[in-house]
């Protein structure tokens, strides 16, 4: 009875330490980064891709690769974009990799002429994307309004979470919106902070019809002394409109709130008043949302 009792228990004991080494042995294997490759790269833009994103060609074995096609590309531009604009061929790159929960998203892009590292990383939130280090490549200077198509795919595959089909429009949308209003305002900075600025209020605030949020759009513009047309005032209302029907972690808007804060104070503002305007905007914002969480 007594040796019985030992067998089972030192059985007992193997298992659990056969599953505490299986345990050990799937923490310790690292996640491969997911790298999203132009479908239409020469094999010198290739190289050169390759390289800007600090990626060993000989060591692609460690990387999980997907591709992006010319007609992915349209798929999700053709609604924004003149068919020109985004071309007949795949060649922007982009390299994601997981950063720990809590993180948030970090850009880095190369080669890259219409969209900034602040433009995606706005546009990644609004697709749902958290904690990542995004790194964008063309093999020469290109626009890059399609890199965000890879690297929204790329996501979906490293985490195994589906991007819906309303966010990735939501997502390009902005991205394309932000990047116009930059080229007309000639200050890419200024151009995510305003579209940044005017998403985090409506949602915040829980801002619904397209006379309130008209009226957040004249009051951010106000603030960072910003003038837009009618035209472009209609595209930023219907925007917000759509990104406020998706299911977004209000967290993940107030890191990214931070982040606006954070570089707005880096900035050389001359004028104080306007500085002070966005602080108190921003600090509303930030206690609106506390408030959810308490």
């Amino acid at each position: 009875m007594f040796k019985r009792k030992i067998i089972t228990l030192s059985a007992i004991m193997i298992a659990g330490l056969m599953t505490f080494q299986a345990n050990v042995l799937a923490d310790a294997v690292e996640e491969k980064p997911y790298l999203s490759l132009g479908a239409d790269l020469s094999t010198d833009q290739k190289s050169k891709v390759l390289e800007l994103l600090d990626v060993d060609e000989k060591a692609l074995d460690q990387y999980n690769i997907v591709t992006v096609t010319n007609a992915d590309e349209h798929k999700y531009l053709d609604d924004y974009l003149d068919s020109s604009v985004i071309g007949t061929k795949a060649l922007s790159s982009v390299l994601v990799e997981k950063r720990d929960k809590g993180e948030g998203i970090d850009v880095t892009t190369k080669n890259i002429t219409y969209c900034t590292a602040g433009m995606y990383e706005n546009a990644l939130t609004t697709a749902g994307v958290t904690d990542a280090t995004v790194t964008v490549a063309g093999p020469f200077n290109i626009t890059g309004t399609a890199a965000l198509v890879g690297a929204m795919n790329a996501y979906e595959d490293m985490t195994g979470e589906d991007i819906s089909s309303e966010s990735k429009d939501a997502a390009t949308n902005e991205l394309v919106v932000t990047s116009e209003l930059a080229d007309q305002l000639n200050d890419s900075d200024k151009a995510e902070q305003f579209l940044a600025l005017i998403k985090e209020k409506v949602l915040s605030d829980d801002v619904k019809s397209e006379s309130d949020i008209n009226d957040i759009i004249d009051e951010c513009s106000k603030d960072l002394d910003i003038t837009v047309t009618d035209d472009q005032k209609a595209q930023i209302a219907e925007l917000m409109q759509k990104i406020n029907k998706l299911d977004l972690n209000v967290n993940d808007l107030k890191e990214q709130a931070s982040k606006i804060y954070d570089k707005l104070s880096d900035m050389d503002i001359d004028t104080q008043g306007i500085f002070e305007k966005i602080k108190t905007a921003l600090s509303s914002i930030f206690a609106a949302l506390s408030g959810l969480f308490n």
